[in-house]
C-alpha cells in the first residue's frame, strides 16, 4: 500500500522533486464573483447575445446573480441621478418608460 502512494508522489513530482504544475486549463479556470457576474450577464443582455447571457448566468447561482443584478440596477441608478441632476426615483421612472408622478 505504501508503494502505492510513493509511486502515486512519485509521478506529481518533476525529475528533481519538485511538484509537477497544474495543467493551463485548470490554472487559467478561476471562479467568478457575482459582481464580475452581474457586469457580464446586464452586458450580454443590453448587446441581446444569448451565448454570453448564458455563460455569465452560469457563474453564480442564480440568487447571487439577482443580488448582483439589483446591485448593478441601484448603482446605474444613482450615477444617472447624478449627472442629470435628478432624483433616482425619476431617473429609474424615466428608464423604464413610466410617467413621472
Amino acid at each position: 500500500m505504501f508503494d502505492r502512494i510513493r509511486r502515486y508522489a512519485d509521478r506529481r513530482r518533476g525529475t528533481e522533486g519538485e511538484a509537477v504544475p497544474e495543467p493551463r486549463a485548470s490554472r487559467e479556470r478561476r471562479a467568478h464573483n457575482l459582481f464580475e457576474a452581474a457586469a457580464a450577464y446586464v452586458a450580454a443582455r443590453a448587446e441581446d447575445d444569448q451565448d454570453r447571457i448564458e455563460e455569465a448566468a452560469g457563474w453564480v447561482s442564480p440568487e447571487a446573480l439577482s443580488f448582483g443584478v439589483s446591485e448593478l440596477a441601484c448603482r446605474a441608478v444613482i450615477a444617472l441621478a447624478r449627472e442629470r441632476d435628478e432624483s433616482p426615483a425619476a431617473v429609474a421612472r424615466d428608464l423604464l418608460g413610466l410617467p413621472v408622478s
